[in-house]
């Protein structure tokens, strides 16, 4: 296989249509666009930096006839999309099992803004209202309104855990309820990289019972923090890796372009990113690309 998005389609078709869509016939009138093909055609809608969908299936029909025998019109793909938070957790999930990493022992977690509005006029009107909330980003030095997106993915990027969560929630809190959901996917003694911002008593406690190991910098006003070893001291150093995999998710994938305002809508164009992302890492790891994150190759 090759580093091209005709060959990344095809493979996560093949995927997609064999591991995770049940074959048995729906009640009704067969759909025209499939799960798989409707995967396909976000993963690309991302790739080639389409943030708005009416934008994205004018090109898709005036260019890929080719590639998707069906297209639907601007409105019934946006309801696609909207309903497809499910699929896209599955296919996450999926390819996320059938990763290899380079590093299997280590997982990065962080949280990072999702505005959402940019006026007061927005947040009056808008239907996340409720879901979305006021928060500050240290990072940036600025207040947002919107949610926060919580991540914990390999050392390469690929992501094994997310949420979306209202940004005034403890992060610490949010990561908690986010590990017990699905704490099977995290291998006892597995080596977690954080910031100070996951610094807490009761959060280390929990770490401990899991049987998870926290490594983060060392607090400003903490004394009594253990002594780090060579080997920790070592990671700490690649604390970074998690911030450049937020850099890919909001300059190459458009995390901040996604033109949510709905619940449903938000929790699917975030997943679609992330999707993207984890099926480029997929896809180069399969194909033993020298950098898994690159996605050079297929944003054209």
């Amino acid at each position: 296989m090759t580093a091209d998005i005709d060959t990344l389609l095809t493979a996560l078709y093949v995927f997609v249509d064999d591991h995770l869509v049940p074959h048995r016939r729906r009640p009704g009138r067969p759909r025209q666009l499939s799960d798989a093909e409707l995967v396909c055609l976000m993963i690309t809608q991302v790739l080639f930096d389409f943030p708005r969908e009416r934008h994205w299936i004018r090109y898709a029909h005036a260019h890929l006839r080719g590639a998707f025998p069906y297209l639907p019109t601007a409105s019934g793909y946006g309801k696609r999309v909207r309903a497809s938070g499910p699929l896209l957790a599955r296919v996450l999930r999926a390819l996320a099992d059938v990763t290899g990493s380079g590093v299997p022992i280590l997982r990065l977690i962080d949280s990072t803004p999702v505005a959402c509005g940019t006026s007061r006029e927005t947040v009056k009107r808008s239907d996340l209202a409720g879901h979305a909330g006021y928060g500050y980003s240290a990072s940036h030095s600025r207040f947002f309104w919107g949610m926060r997106l919580y991540l914990l993915a390999t050392a390469e990027g690929m992501p094994v855990l997310w949420c979306l969560a209202h940004p005034k929630l403890d992060e610490r809190e949010v990561m908690t309820a986010l590990i017990e959901a699905d704490h099977h996917l995290i291998a006892d003694g597995q080596v977690i990289l954080a910031d100070r911002g996951f610094a807490s008593p009761e959060f280390d406690r929990f770490c401990d019972l899991t049987g998870i190991h926290l490594v983060r910098p060392k607090r400003a006003n903490a004394k009594a923090d253990a002594p780090r070893t060579p080997a920790e001291q070592a990671l700490l150093r690649c604390r970074q890796w998690i911030e450049s995999i937020f850099q890919t998710l909001k300059g190459q994938l458009s995390l901040e372009r996604h033109g949510a305002r709905r619940h449903d809508g938000l929790f699917a164009r975030v997943g679609q990113r992330l999707l993207a992302l984890a099926a480029v890492i997929w896809h180069n790891t399969n194909i033993n690309a020298p950098n898994p994150r690159s996605l050079i190759a297929y944003d054209h």
